[in-house]
């Protein structure tokens, strides 16, 4: 995994999520990255999260404790200074699941509870967004034909945390790409995700 960014990185942060459950045993690297960006104002400091958990379908008890362990870290350095928290990854669970409904605030897992915002859903209220789906031929193509049977699922988020009254970023808008074939050739199998997210006057108005 990387993060990219074209204002300066500060400090770097990584959790190893093998070290949960099955994890440790399997060969996907899964785990999160975390990048303290310095951005201007009235931006200022945020910290950026990429966070892969483990992808298979029946190991949502291992999403769920890693998606718990890196809420508890950005929760440990957010505050140091304050900052904005962007989450955003390839979750492999959709809206429904635990770790999903975790980050969003529906419910608590192991005495631990945050609120991060959905951009998608935000923006898109009751609209599928699938990320993984078969009408990329890749999908059911793809790894000898293991997906044949994938129905679609939106598995790709872009989050923003939130704190007592809601998100610290204002969500503007939020869009799938790479959706069509460029010269006959997909992107990933999987279609990403991009938000474009403001900050907030002094007032609370949205910067225009």
């Amino acid at each position: 995994m990387s993060i990219a960014s074209r204002w300066p990185i500060g400090r770097v942060h990584e959790l190893d999520g093998r070290r949960v459950g099955r994890a440790a045993s399997a060969p996907f690297t899964c785990g999160s990255l975390i990048a303290e960006i310095e951005a201007p104002d009235p931006l200022g400091r945020f910290l950026f999260v990429n966070h892969i958990p483990s992808w298979q379908l029946d190991w949502e008890y291992e999403r769920e404790t890693q998606t718990v362990a890196v809420a508890r870290l950005v929760d440990e350095i957010v505050d140091d200074p304050p900052a904005h928290v962007i989450l955003a990854g390839d979750l492999d669970a959709t809206p429904e699941a635990a770790s999903i409904r975790f980050l969003r605030g529906r419910q608590s897992i192991d005495g631990t509870s945050v609120s991060y915002f959905d951009a998608w859903a935000t923006t898109h209220p009751g609209e599928h967004g699938y990320t993984f789906t078969p009408d990329n031929p890749m999908v059911p193509n793809g790894e000898d034909g293991a997906w044949a049977l994938e129905l679609g699922r939106r598995i790709d988020y872009i989050f923003v945390r939130g704190r007592d009254h809601g998100p610290t970023l204002n969500i503007r808008s939020c869009t799938r790409l790479f959706t069509e074939p460029v010269d006959g050739v997909w992107a990933s199998d999987h279609f990403g995700v991009m938000a474009d997210l403001s900050t907030l006057l002094t007032d609370g108005r949205p910067v225009p």
